[in-house]
């Protein structure tokens, strides 16, 4: 008797599901640790409020905080997509830049933070520690991928040449400080247009002062 192998349909299908579960999921702790913060937010109720079993919620993340901040790592994953597809010449920190342009403006596929209440969140993760934890896990991890591809856009071993952490920890550093400084306003204000152009004008302000310290080669030490 010859097994049915399974049809690329309902390949599709399962990976529809399993998407639609994951983002009930996290939809679910973000809204959880919203209204009773993360220590009082238990993987139980968030499983719960999903209508998933403890089990399924398990398959998908590590902990309540990396659920809730699941927007935080697509994001990143977003990034580095748009980092690799820019063109070989561009050199990296402003290839890193206009990658940052390119997700934040994005019409068809708005950013996920852009919607109120992750602005909320993220303001909400620099004053629980576990919540903070999370996302600087999730952080790192982005930006570890981002210096490979830097890497590989010059053509060198990150683990030798310091060129692709320095771009992309000062490139990151500065998009993590605008959104910062952007979750911490009004709610009220527009956040997907405020918060491009914030990153514009801190990313200006890196170049400007970057200039501004370059070493005179005519000065004597």
């Amino acid at each position: 008797m010859t097994a049915t192998k399974p049809s690329p349909a309902s390949g599709d299908r399962r990976q529809r599901r399993a998407l639609r579960t994951r983002d009930a999921l996290a939809t679910a702790a973000c809204d959880l640790i919203l209204e009773r913060g993360s220590a009082a937010t238990t993987v139980e109720a968030i499983a719960e409020r999903a209508d998933v079993t403890r089990r399924t919620f398990s398959r998908h993340f590590a902990g309540k905080e990396d659920a809730a901040l699941d927007f935080v790592r697509r994001d990143g994953d977003r990034i580095n997509a748009l980092l690799r597809s820019r063109p070989a010449d561009e050199p990296p920190l402003l290839a890193y830049r206009r990658a940052v342009r390119d997700w934040l403006t994005d019409p068809a596929d708005p950013a996920l933070h852009v919607r109120p209440r992750m602005r909320r969140l993220l303001a909400l993760a620099d004053s629980e520690p576990d919540l903070f934890a999370a996302y600087q896990r999730i952080r790192v991890d982005a930006q570890e991928e981002s210096i490979r591809i830097v890497a590989d856009r010059l053509g060198t071993d990150d683990a030798r040449d310091v060129r692709p952490a320095a771009v992309v920890d000062a490139a990151a550093g500065v998009l993590i400080a605008a959104m910062r400084l952007w979750a911490r306003g009004d709610e009220r204000d527009s956040g997907a247009a405020d918060l491009a152009a914030l990153v514009e004008r801190a990313y200006d302000a890196l170049t400007t002062e970057a200039a501004a310290a370059t070493p005179d080669s005519t000065t004597e030490e």
